[in-house]
């Protein structure tokens, strides 16, 4: 695999700070989106997974297809972890909660850090966790400096910086810009991303939701064709009447990720996900 096209020096100091405070926590929970779980996993978790408990939390389950993310859940499950689903913009996390406050010591709150690859909602979750007013507190005595806590609810959480697989080629990150977690100007034009996201879509059955929302039928012709036919039927034309593909491209991607096409789960438990064949 050739080396990532983006990972900046603040996940690479991050990753080490995770690596230096893992003596010191009771617990990580990696955050996921549920439309991916494995594509949006977190590049070290298997290595921390050794000192450690990991538990999953898969975010933006509103945007998932629902029967995909209970398969997660029992997937996550069967693999003797802990797992719950939330849409963490609306969702109470009373059973998270519950779970992590049976753990906490006596003695003292409960440490634990959340990580994940960039966008996935690490930050929300942490509010959640630690309420929204909460206030961030200095250097714990022992434990690493230069990383942010925060104190609430019993808890004692340190955020992290969204961190990439620094292994990871361009094909990751495509898939990854078309759920909102990584960033598509580093990948290519958004023409050229809609066009991936196009021939997805149809392999795995998903064009209905761009034809139920935006009457676009797939006809068998190519990708091209289709993006041509999305540009114009959202308006997205030049002078002469051409259709302005690279605006068409973002309108796709933008309505996709937003879950404004529809809920859709891009992989399951069991599959071999499409973006490992394209690494």
């Amino acid at each position: 695999m050739g080396r990532t096209v983006w990972f900046p020096g603040h996940m690479a100091r991050g990753s080490r700070k995770l690596r230096e405070l893992t003596d010191g926590l009771d617990l990580f929970l990696e955050v996921r989106d549920a439309r991916a779980p494995l594509l949006t996993a977190s590049p070290f978790v298997e290595s921390l997974r050794t000192s450690r408990p990991v538990w999953q939390v898969l975010t933006r389950k509103d945007l998932a297809d629902g029967q995909t993310t209970d398969r997660w859940l029992d997937w996550f499950g069967a693999s003797g972890g802990r797992a719950w689903a939330y849409d963490l913009r609306k969702d109470r996390l009373d059973g998270l909660i519950r779970a992590l406050g049976a753990l906490r010591p006596s003695h003292r709150e409960l440490r634990l850090a959340v990580l994940g690859i960039p966008n996935v909602g690490k930050s929300l979750l942490l509010n959640g966790l630690v309420g929204k007013k909460s206030a961030q507190v200095g250097a714990m005595p022992g434990i690493t400096r230069g990383v942010s806590w925060f104190r609430g609810r019993g808890f004692l959480v340190v955020d992290s910086p969204g961190i990439a697989d620094p292994h990871s080629g361009a094909a990751v990150h495509r898939w990854l810009a078309w759920i909102g977690c990584s960033k598509a100007e580093v990948i290519g034009g958004t023409d050229v991303l809609a066009l991936g996201l196009i021939a997805v879509l149809r392999e795995k059955g998903l064009w209905r939701l761009v034809e139920e929302s935006w009457q676009v039928a797939d006809d068998g012709e190519s990708d091209e064709a289709l993006l041509e036919a999305v540009g114009r039927r959202l308006g997205c034309l030049v002078r002469g009447g051409k259709v302005d593909l690279a605006k068409a491209g973002k309108r796709l991607l933008d309505a996709f990720a937003t879950g404004k096409l529809g809920r859709a789960s891009l992989e399951g438990p069991g599959e071999i996900p499409l973006w490992q064949l394209e690494e």
